[in-house]
């Protein structure tokens, strides 16, 4: 039974943490860093077993099974004993993170309404925080609340066991989204196992292992990834807050060196970050010579930023052949391919103008219209992947762009509460191919030798003129134009005149350079003249290199205010929201 001691027999994840408990009472389990770096607390396997039947036992005095529970926690140890409380009293959690001061809660408001959960639970000063809100949001008095934070741990002698099937829902993953509406994603107890045993196997885990993680508990890959694979595996994991390693990306590098870091990883930006950040006279203490296993999935992999990574970063002991690409979702649990650990990274160098027209055309990196593009490894083992033609359903041969499609034993339940969504995303299958239902990703990719390549996502994907285009493309491009555009922080889209597409470029400038224009009454009329200057230089690198490289016209180009963009809780950008935001006229941008 790969990832667990023989001798347990687990069909959820509370027989594993029973298992710890009983077995490992005082061995920490989960160390979280409260300022990303040296202050830390801990829990151990027997702490975090009284502490969830604690609030289990709370739970089960209010509420039946599978009834769903909301968890508004920050970033720490809370979350995770309110978690696995949930699991322990057979009730479904709904990981949500908490609204920041000053800003719309309509995502909380949206799940309430989908979910209709029975209680929250969270802590007392997000508790006072929301009651200054319920007035206005009506959906927030329709719930009880507790804060979880002094619960007497006496609690626990009330908890009553309960025999949890596998094959009821565990959580609700609700999907960050492209509208306003998110989707909540059924994940069963035998899906976040199998998931579980595939990491644990993809990774080659063992209790030796040491996680060091950044990433939101309330998004797929820092929860399962980051919190419960770790305890799947019998090994202690380092957490911070998404929000320490935003303000200071060293830190991560920093906490990976300090507590000899085995795994770790996140999104691209994550390692683009670093490079941003990073400066050699700074003389950095970094030993990252443990760091076997640095993951990178959730969105597409920049080649050009593993190079530069392992290049920067292996005087400090990086190895290059740590990077361990991946592909995963929330609606197939997490993790859906991956590679061979400590192997070369596999790329393909293929003709850009090529993907345009849905083929691939192998050439070299010397060709000036070329793009590597890496793999993200092969699919499970006792799962399948298929490259499918989205508008006819029929299969495609290797080599192929067309729908990523997956069937297997992670692939979640459906979405609650969303029968025909379910039904068009969870319940799809090939003509004459199979009798198996499979996942359609909404990704567009092709599978050649085995290697799964991810070029796109089928929603996003602008077409001009009959030619496709690949927005992320459009938006790295925009971010080389200029020194002044926010890495990761640029959007493209179509929007429909008279009949015909056109471009519209939405890019976050650096906040030194807004600081500068909205005090620009401190400086002289020449000064302003001069930063007015700027911004027009902006728009026409932005127009001559989208041209130059895309053979596109951009119809507009709107400079915005950092933090204006919508992204999901990964980092994602929220394309459809850029293009209502910009359609109603909502966005922060400059004025020349």
């Amino acid at each position: 039974m790969s990832g667990l001691e023989k001798t347990i027999k687990a069909n959820t994840l509370i027989n594993i943490l029973r298992h710890r408990s009983i077995e490992q009472p005082k061995k920490i389990a989960y160390t979280f860093l409260l300022d990303g770096e040296t202050n830390a607390v801990s829990l151990t396997y027997g702490e975090l077993d009284i502490k969830a039947r604690a609030i289990a036992a709370y739970i089960q005095s209010l509420c039946s099974p599978q009834d769903r529970i909301l968890l508004l926690y920050p970033p720490g140890l809370g979350f995770i004993e309110a978690f696995f409380a949930c699991l322990y009293a057979e009730t479904i959690a709904i990981p949500a993170y908490p609204p920041r001061p000053n800003r719309s809660i309509a995502r909380i408001q949206s799940i309430i309404k989908d979910a209709q959960p029975t209680l929250a639970l969270t802590t007392h000063s997000i508790l006072t925080s929301l009651e200054r809100k319920a007035e206005l949001t009506p959906e927030l008095k329709t719930l009880r609340w507790f804060s979880t934070d002094n619960i007497d741990i006496s609690y626990n002698d009330k908890y009553q066991e309960t025999p949890l099937a596998s094959d009821k829902i565990a959580f609700l993953q609700y999907t960050s989204g492209s509208t306003a509406e998110p989707k909540g994603v059924k994940i069963a107890h035998h899906n976040l196992l199998h998931n579980l045993q595939a990491i644990y196997r993809c990774f080659q885990h063992s209790s030796q292992s040491r996680g060091v993680i950044w990433l939101p508990p309330y998004h797929d890959m820092g929860l399962i990834g980051g919190i419960l694979q770790p305890l799947y595996g019998n090994f202690p994991v380092v957490l911070m807050s998404p929000l320490m390693f935003l303000q200071n990306p060293l830190r991560w590098l920093k906490a990976i060196s300090r507590y000899r870091g085995t795994t770790s990883g996140g999104p691209n930006f994550a390692y683009d970050l670093c490079l941003r950040k990073f400066k050699p006279e700074q003389n950095l203490d970094l030993d990252l010579s443990s760091w076997d296993l640095a993951f990178n999935g959730a969105e597409p992999i920049n080649y050009q930023t593993l190079e530069k990574f392992a290049a920067t970063f292996a005087p400090y002991g990086f190895s290059t052949e740590a990077f361990y690409p991946c592909y995963g979702m929330a609606e197939a649990t997490l993790i859906v391919s991956g590679g061979v650990k400590n192997s070369p990274v596999i790329t393909k160098t293929v003709l850009a103008q090529d993907l345009e027209q849905d083929k691939v055309t192998v050439t070299n990196s010397t060709e000036p219209n070329s793009r590597t593009l890496v793999s993200c490894g092969h699919s499970l083992p006792d799962q399948k992947i298929v490259i499918v033609q989205p508008d006819t359903l029929t299969l495609y041969q290797p080599g192929k762009i067309g729908e990523i499609w997956v069937t297997g034993p992670s692939i979640a339940l459906g979405y609650w509460n969303q029968l025909q969504a379910t039904q068009d995303t969870f319940q799809a299958s090939i003509p004459g191919f199979t009798k198996d239902s499979f996942l359609r990703t909404g990704d567009l990719g092709f599978i050649e030798d085995g290697e799964l390549y991810v070029t796109g996502r089928i929603k996003d994907i602008i077409i001009i003129k009959g030619k496709n285009h690949y927005p992320q493309d459009i938006e790295r491009t925009v971010e080389a134009s200029n020194s002044w555009i926010r890495p990761y922080c640029t959007a493209s889209f179509t929007i429909n005149i008279q009949g015909e597409e056109k471009l519209v470029i939405l890019a976050e400038v650096d906040r030194r350079y807004w600081d500068r224009r909205k005090s620009k009454t401190k400086y002289s009329e020449n000064n302003s003249e001069q930063l007015k200057d700027r911004t027009r230089e902006i728009i026409r690198s932005i127009r001559r290199q989208v041209s130059q490289q895309h053979d596109l016209q951009v119809h507009n180009i709107l400079l915005l205010k950092p933090g204006s963009i919508p992204k999901t809780s990964s980092g994602k950008i929220q394309r459809h929201v850029c293009r209502a935001n910009f359609l109603d006229g909502s966005l922060d941008k400059f004025k020349i």
